[in-house]
């Protein structure tokens, strides 16, 4: 077991001093390990604000039984801030953390570390339209915490770890699925059809390794609020009209134009993971409101690709981006696979411009 260090007891003083402010209305800790009880005592301010975010159902049941509130976290390795996104969205979906609220946060470098870093976050107190603002309010009483956490993890394994060694991009919708599957229409052969809804719920492992198989597919995913999923290479049939224009940053193109649409036409919440830098976007009402971002991504017989960055061809290819078509267009219109059948890419129009770094 680790050792905590005298300045990981002076931070975390400080974090109970700070939770014990009024302003604050959480104290978010990010690990495993149990809290020194001199710092977290019975009834006191930091103590009632405590929510704690556990990879381990065991370690989960222990915490509960001291009366703390907990939150499930995914087992993958990812930085600091994006385990805090994810944190934070599933205690939005859980209604533990509201829109206004301001969060103090505490986790270290791993989930059997004590904390090392502090953050502070309001809840959806970002007001621009930018896809930069990190922590907008994810959910809906619609959508399970259980579902939405499931769909959030699994686009974030998507973006890091991509099929077989190739990196890959889709889109997940999660919710009013009426809607969707009305705005859309089926590109080829949906692998789920005539699987009884058991055996394909997304809270299944096996489907989740199936989701991944599949997602070398063109079009998207629609997944329904109970887990089930309905189909797989999807069209999205968004438009753009004059009173609902759709406004992305520079270097987006048309796969997250169309999860854009399709979460602001309907109640659904759609995310789209760029094949280009791995990076996971949430969008609701037709605007990115989170933004995860895995720490490297793996390609087969080479080093990471970390996110953020592009190889040589694809930054090639981005002056083309903004003439293309909306994610999952015909195939008709497709030009020729290149990466043979095993893992053929997207329409090669649908590949995402590179975010420019300045």
């Amino acid at each position: 077991m680790e050792i905590i260090t005298p300045i990981q007891i002076e931070l975390l003083r400080a974090a109970g001093v700070l939770a014990g402010k009024p302003e604050f209305r959480h104290l978010l800790y990010i690990g495993d390990l149990p809290l020194p009880e001199e710092l977290v005592r019975p009834k006191s301010a930091a103590r009632r604000k405590l929510v704690q975010a556990v990879t381990s159902d065991a370690q989960r049941q222990v915490i509960e039984a001291m009366g703390i509130e907990t939150l499930p976290m995914p087992t993958y390795d990812i930085p600091r801030q994006e385990r805090f996104k994810i944190a934070l969205v599933g205690g939005i979906a859980k209604g533990l953390l509201k829109e206004g609220e301001v969060v103090l946060g505490v986790m270290g470098r791993g989930p059997a570390s004590y904390p090392d870093t502090l953050m502070v976050v309001t809840i959806g107190g970002d007001d621009s339209q930018s896809v930069d603002t990190g922590f907008g309010v994810v959910g809906t009483d619609r959508i399970p915490s259980t579902i939405l956490e499931s769909v959030i993890d699994l686009a974030v394994e998507i973006a890091r770890d991509g099929w077989e060694g190739h990196p890959l991009g889709t889109i997940l919708v999660v919710g009013d699925t009426a809607a969707v599957l009305e705005k859309s229409r089926q590109l080829t052969l949906n692998p789920f059809q005539g699987y009884s809804e058991n055996e394909k719920n997304i809270l299944n492992p096996k489907v989740r390794d199936a989701i991944k198989n599949f997602a070398v597919l063109d079009g998207a995913f629609i997944i329904r609020e109970d887990g089930v999923v309905l189909s797989a290479g999807r069209y999205l049939k968004f438009e753009e009209v004059k009173d609902k224009q759709i406004s992305l940053p520079l270097g987006l193109g048309a796969r997250h134009m169309a999860a854009a649409g399709i979460s602001q036409d309907t109640e659904s919440i759609a995310i789209a993971v760029s094949e280009t830098t791995g990076v996971a976007r949430i969008f609701q009402e037709g605007r990115c409101v989170l933004e995860i971002h895995p720490e490297q991504r793996a390609r087969r017989g080479g080093a990471p690709l970390a996110a953020g960055y592009a190889s040589g061809d694809e930054a090639a290819a981005a002056p083309a981006a903004q003439d293309r078509p909306a994610v999952g267009a015909d195939p008709s219109e497709s030009g020729p696979s290149d990466r043979g059948r095993e893992a053929r890419p997207k329409d090669p129009r649908m590949r995402e411009v590179p975010p420019r770094r300045v």
